[in-house]
């Protein structure tokens, strides 16, 4: 999670349900070393340490131990300190990890941006949900068709074409390339003739 949700009552309710996080540290957070580990500083990282906070509210809120690891990424040119209760996962994975979480947020972003939902055709909190899980849902099955059809097109591109083509019947994929298909129409047709010559 972000640094803008850092809440050490939660964190250490997270530590106590036996699972593991991992957030980005504020600028003030007060924090005494205990040990050290080597770390790789050609990937990026400069220290792997393990410690406590030592802030008067920060210690009382999380009272066990912690791993921070500071490291430069070299793509924004930024120094990052993270904060972690997974002590078995090398740092690498730890800051690899972190980076992925900001796909799911650009995922969010695109999701605010793009997928407008101009009217609500039910006002309960029940139809709301439903249609906002609806238009997540579609733009999934688009994030899924744009990857196995190998598209290069935006997926607000494929969300625009799909929405004029919608109710004509044309195959997919001419819809969304340039390429040109032929029906190919068998000789004899599978379905009973209603009006006989």
């Amino acid at each position: 999670m972000d640094r803008g949700y850092l809440d050490y009552t939660r964190l250490y309710n997270i530590n106590r349900s036996q699972a593991f996080f991992i957030t980005r540290a504020k600028s003030n957070t007060r924090f005494r070393r205990v040990y050290s580990n080597e770390v790789d500083r050609a990937c990026g990282l400069i220290c792997d340490q393990s410690g406590l906070f030592t802030g008067f509210y920060t210690a009382q809120e999380y009272p066990d131990k912690i791993r921070r690891i500071k490291f430069y990424d070299s793509e924004t040119r930024k120094h990052l300190v993270f904060l972690t209760n997974n002590f078995i996962l090398p740092a690498p994975t730890i800051t690899h990890l972190y980076k992925c979480r900001w796909k799911i947020e650009l995922f969010f972003k695109w999701i605010k941006q793009h997928l407008r939902i101009k009217a609500f055709y039910g006002t309960s909190e029940n139809a709301v949900k439903t249609q906002i899980w609806i238009a997540i849902s579609v733009y999934v099955l688009v994030a899924v068709m744009k990857k196995r059809l190998h598209l290069d097109l935006e997926l607000y591109t494929i969300l625009q074409i799909l929405s004029v083509t919608l109710f004509e019947r044309a195959p997919l994929l001419q819809s969304l390339t340039s390429f040109t298909y032929t029906s190919i129409q068998a000789d004899t047709p599978n379905q009973l003739n209603l009006f006989p010559d």
